[in-house]
C-alpha cells in the first residue's frame, strides 16, 4: 500500500491516539466510566496509533486524500 499520511499527521496521530487511551483508562472521568465509551475511546485510540505506525489510513485511500508529499 502508498503512505499517504505525512509527518505532521502522523505526529498529531500518535499524540491523540496515546492521549485517548490514557484518558479513557486512568482519568477517572464520568464520561468514561460506563464500558461502551471507554471501549470506544480505546479502540479510537488504538486505530489512530495503527494507522500512524504504518503510515496508511484507509478512509484517506477512499477519498484520494494524501498529506505525505509523492
Amino acid at each position: 500500500m502508498t503512505r499517504n499520511i505525512g509527518p505532521a499527521d502522523r505526529t498529531l496521530r500518535l499524540v491523540l491516539g496515546a492521549s485517548l487511551i490514557l484518558v479513557a483508562l486512568a482519568s477517572g472521568w464520568p464520561a468514561f466510566q460506563g464500558g461502551l465509551p471507554r471501549a470506544m475511546a480505546v479502540v479510537a485510540g488504538v486505530v489512530l496509533m495503527i494507522t500512524a505506525a504504518v503510515r496508511v489510513c484507509p478512509l484517506y485511500t477512499l477519498l484520494g486524500m494524501r498529506t505525505c508529499r509523492r
